[in-house]
């Protein structure tokens, strides 16, 4: 059994392996290590944009690939049927929950505006609002939306959720426009498929409360960009975003210089660790694969 991981560093993060399994290293650049045509299983590099998916052609063989991503928007057009495609559900719930957490607070808080005043060595106090007291609305309900739920309770705030399933404790996506001018911050931790692309459009940010603040942790192509610059720019919303549509975002968009806009480039899940927190998993995913035992986080329906 041949498997391909995208770092050497994961060679050793694997724990150990069945007898017969072969682990080479294929970073999705130059020369494949072998024959593409014996590859089984394979672990492609981290945040992969779309042309990483060009090997897949010469992968006759291939069973199964496990992302080092929670998000497999690029993959799941480009899978050749009878393959599995795994994400990695739980691995960056964590740092991923505390990006959106203080990218909350940042904004709330106001850190973006004394950080500029800061450049200009401007001494002055700003009156802010607070998390304190306020509502959100977590939109996706997986294993990161459940824990910045979490998060945000213990620090005083009231907090709601919306899943594409009604659940107990969870509203159904259908009735987001209803509840939304109820939330004083909105939250988007959820996979971007083609039911979710564009979600949040012009209507959906005219629905949002006066002052009420966008927390993108998810997609950048969820929200309509020129909607969410327009409200912005207007002062009636506030908006805090890791991913945006495009990217990497233009030098000369309008989006970086609106005082309302705290933005991070796509850098949520971007700290140390990481390998650590994403090889040992993929180990244990690869002595089941061994050992013709179910997968885990297999992808279905895009998510």
């Amino acid at each position: 059994m041949k498997v391909w991981i995208a770092h050497e560093e994961g060679r050793a993060l694997l724990g150990p392996l069945p007898e017969g399994v072969e682990v080479e290293v294929y970073d999705g650049r130059g020369e494949y290590p072998s024959d593409p045509a014996s590859l089984d299983f394979w672990v492609p590099p981290f945040l992969a944009q779309s042309k990483v998916t060009t090997p897949l052609r010469d992968m006759t063989s291939l069973k199964a690939i496990q992302l080092l991503s929670a998000g497999a928007e690029v993959w799941v057009p480009a899978v050749p049927p009878g393959v599995l495609l795994c994400d990695a559900r739980g691995v960056h719930t964590g740092v991923t929950a505390e990006w959106t957490v203080g990218a909350v607070i940042a904004s709330m808080r106001g850190f973006d505006v004394f950080a500029r005043k800061q450049t200009r060595h401007e001494w002055k106090v700003e009156w802010t609002t607070t998390v304190v007291g306020k509502r959100a609305l977590v939109v996706g309900a997986g294993d990161i939306g459940e824990k910045v739920a979490e998060v945000l309770t213990a620090l005083g705030v009231a907090v709601e959720k919306v899943a594409r399933r009604e659940r107990p404790g969870v509203h159904p996506i259908d009735a987001i426009e209803t509840l939304l001018p109820e939330f004083d911050v909105v939250i988007l931790i959820l996979p971007l498929t083609d039911a979710t692309r564009g979600l949040v459009d012009a209507k959906f940010l005219s629905c949002m409360k006066d002052g009420a603040l966008l927390v993108n942790a998810a997609r950048g192509p969820i929200v309509d960009t020129d909607a969410l610059v327009a409200e912005v720019a207007s002062g009636r919303l506030r908006c805090a975003v890791d991913v945006v549509d495009p990217e990497p975002l233009p030098a000369d968009h309008p989006l970086w210089d609106l005082e309302g806009a705290l933005i991070t480039p796509h850098a949520g899940a971007s700290v140390d660790g990481t390998l650590d927190r994403a090889y040992a998993p993929i180990g244990a995913q690869i002595r089941r694969f061994a050992a013709g035992e179910p997968l885990e986080n297999v992808v279905s329906d895009g998510y």
